[in-house]
């Protein structure tokens, strides 16, 4: 039969419609639905079928995306789903959550040539939502059990995805998380109107019913010795994440109503589960009402920004030093915040955080200009004389990024290596850390990065993992 595909010269890109900015500010819901079928097939059958297909390149799963475009424009969802499968663990949490942007869709050749990229994000979730839907995801069931037992401290994206490998290969797997709740960042981090919590939920299900074993509210280096870990299994994998937030060193920055990040994030997202906080309720993590002020330009502050308008802010500000064809978040999510109604400040840093000790009134900002351009594309930036001016706010929000914590200090393990960016550090390309048996994996080896990176790297780690076990199996026989 001829190819459906190559439909890009007569079907416009589209992507999935998107609840009115009107609406979605007033609740914390996916702003994206799914594709009906026949919109699924349409733009799936947009993709050129490259001989070098660059999307795939550009992932950092090395996705088979044009032979899952080609089979779901051909209407055989099912197999495109179990190819898409084939090399992600998450899927329908990638297709949501991925700056594909700047990743797959940002390299399509379509994109590249003037005729818009493929919708690639959208079709997989689509993909994965159906999957779901029509029982297409098979259950782990080990062909048989490997006797031997894997530690994975961490039960985020790299977590999970090692998780899933390693029970299917046969092993006993248990997770260890401080939280009470699976997920990481996924489940605590993202917002609902990003990822709705029973997208993750189902996903941990499934580990669950295949027999993974999570430990939550376990805190391995606090109420949870590391050395109990290493003791209880044949191999460990740390996939803690980077948490510790980079804080402002700005006059002022000290006061109440300035908080971090991931403070607000997972207060909002306890909310949306029926937890009790009382930071929120009494009004420190609460931006209702309030004026509020993100300093950043990554992902984590978009989350932030558009936070703080479904809280109820009054007005909520951007501030970011470089310009917004240099910021590192994802540009669908500054569109999707400029429609909500965040001011962003571009080429604006702060300089002092105004009012006293037990409030802030507001921020005092730079005007900056770019300089000169590094090596790696990133400009530089100087201060811009007699640009100063204030933006003002009841709260502020640092969203500077993310620094590993003191991991040898915390596990109390003096000889786990760190890089000079206090990573955990692997050998060469390996997962595996200075010590026997430990294998590290996600943001606490590459720093803050992509969920799509850390789901890669748990991957890659359970491989090695697998080969490492089974090379102690042949030795022990």
């Amino acid at each position: 039969m001829a190819s459906v595909n190559q439909t890009f010269v007569v079907v416009p890109r589209t992507g999935p419609s998107k609840a009115p900015a009107t609406d979605r500010v007033h609740n914390h819901a996916e702003i994206y639905a799914d594709f009906a079928p026949e919109a699924g097939k349409g733009q799936a059958s947009r993709c050129a079928q490259c001989g070098v297909p660059f999307c795939q390149s550009a992932c950092p799963l090395q996705n088979n995306i044009p032979d899952w475009l080609r089979l779901a424009a051909e209407g055989r969802a099912e197999e495109a789903w179990r190819l898409s499968e084939a090399t992600s663990t998450m899927p329908e949490i990638c297709g949501r959550i991925c700056p594909q942007d700047r990743l797959c869709e940002g390299a399509c050749t379509l994109e590249q040539s003037g005729w818009e990229t493929v919708t690639i994000g959208s079709v997989e979730r689509w993909l994965g939502d159906q999957a779901f839907e029509n029982g297409w995801v098979d259950p782990i069931r080990p062909r048989a059990e490997k006797g031997q037992s894997v530690g994975i401290v961490g039960a985020g994206p790299a977590g999970l995805a090692a998780a899933d490998r390693l029970r299917s290969a046969g092993y006993a797997v248990t997770v260890y998380d401080r939280h009470d709740r699976a997920g990481g960042l996924l489940t605590y981090g993202i917002p609902g109107f990003k990822l709705e919590k029973p997208v993750v939920g189902r996903r941990v299900d499934r580990l669950i019913d295949g027999g993974v074993e999570f430990r939550l509210g376990a805190d391995v280096g606090g109420n949870l010795p590391f050395a109990d870990v290493r003791a209880a299994h044949d191999a460990v994998l740390v996939a803690t994440g980077v948490y510790q937030a980079r804080r402002l060193t700005a006059p002022g920055c000290g006061s109440d109503g300035v908080v971090a990040a991931l403070d607000y994030l997972i207060a909002s997202n306890r909310k949306s589960f029926g937890d009790a906080v009382p930071a929120y309720d009494d009004g420190p993590l609460n931006a209702a009402g309030k004026k509020v002020v993100v300093i950043g330009g990554g992902d984590t502050a978009m989350d932030c920004l558009r936070t703080a308008i479904r809280q109820g802010a009054t007005s909520v500000t951007c501030l970011y030093r470089r310009d917004r064809d240099n910021m590192p978040g994802s540009a669908r999510e500054t569109t999707n915040a400029e429609e909500e109604g965040v001011v962003f400040e571009w080429l604006a840093a702060p300089r002092a955080v105004l009012g006293g000790a037990s409030g802030v009134t507001g921020v005092r900002a730079q005007r900056m200009a770019l300089a000169a351009q590094s090596a790696d594309g990133r400009w530089s930036v100087e201060p811009v004389p007699g640009g100063e001016f204030d933006v003002a706010a009841d709260l502020v929000i640092e969203a500077l990024g993310f620094e590993p914590e003191d991991m040898p200090t915390l596990f109390e393990a003096p000889d786990l290596a760190l890089t000079d960016w206090r990573t955990i550090r692997t050998a060469g390309q390996t997962k595996a850390t200075t010590l026997e048996g430990v294998f590290a994996a996600g943001d606490i080896v590459r720093g803050a990065s992509l969920v799509v990176w850390a789901v890669r790297d748990g991957q890659d780690a359970a491989s090695e993992i697998d080969a490492w076990l089974s090379s102690q199996r042949r030795a022990a026989a």
